[in-house]
Parts: structure tokens; C-alpha cells; sequence
């Protein structure tokens, strides 16, 4: 997983260097990673996290700055969202709509953080 980690990370650096200030590996091991976080100009940060098998979660925190969250992951539990299992914390943790992230984390990362960006310049 590293090696992918290492990949989003200089993707996200390289494209949205106008909003990110740093990257950090977090938890796991140096050669295994738990998952990435990217550190945003406004001092909050999107942590990416991946599995193997395909679990996802983009995870933007925001509660020190704003007090939102928006999270995009497919954790199993709001069978009732029409694109179950991804779904969308939009802003709290009970907001949840649909999520059209797909299976590649590269294009998944730029989705993320293009909102990322679009919210941080409507602010």
C-alpha cells in the first residue's frame, strides 16, 4: 500500500500545491502505512485511507476550523442511499448522500480534492 500512498501523495502535491501544505504517513509501518494525510493550507486535513479489498475513505476534517466533516467512504452501513454502499458525509456525520466515487483512487483523489478546493475558495 505504501507504494500507492507514495503515488496519491505526489499526485496531490504536484496538482493542488496551491491548497496543500504537506504530507504524512500515518500509523502501520514505515513499509506499510495505515494511510496518508494531507495537510491543507487553512490547517485542516484529508486523510485517505485504503484496503486491499477495496474499502475506502476520504476523510476531510474540518471540525477545529468550520466544525464540518466530509467524508466519502463505503463502509457498509446506510443501505438506503441509492449508491450504497458509497455514500457522502456532507458536513456532519448524519448528512449522507450519494457518492459517485469510483474504483481508482488516482481519479478518486482528484474528485476529492477539486471539492476540496471549490469549498476552500467559496469561503
Amino acid at each position: 500500500m505504501r507504494f500507492l500512498y507514495q503515488q496519491l501523495a505526489k499526485l496531490a502535491l504536484e496538482t493542488f500545491g496551491d491548497i496543500l501544505t504537506s504530507v504524512d504517513f500515518i500509523g502501520g509501518t514505515f513499509s506499510d502505512p495505515n494511510k496518508i494525510r494531507l495537510w491543507l493550507i487553512e490547517g485542516s486535513f484529508l486523510d485517505i485511507w485504503l484496503s486491499d479489498d477495496g474499502d475506502y475513505a476520504y476523510h476531510w476534517e474540518r471540525r477545529g476550523q468550520t466544525g464540518e466533516i466530509f467524508r466519502w467512504d463505503n463502509a457498509p452501513h446506510y443501505p438506503n442511499t441509492k449508491t450504497y454502499l458509497d455514500h457522502f458525509h456532507k458536513g456532519t456525520e448524519g448528512t449522507v448522500v450519494e457518492s459517485y466515487l469510483g474504483q481508482f483512487p488516482e481519479h478518486n483523489l482528484k474528485q476529492v480534492l477539486e471539492f476540496v478546493r471549490k469549498h476552500l475558495a467559496e469561503e
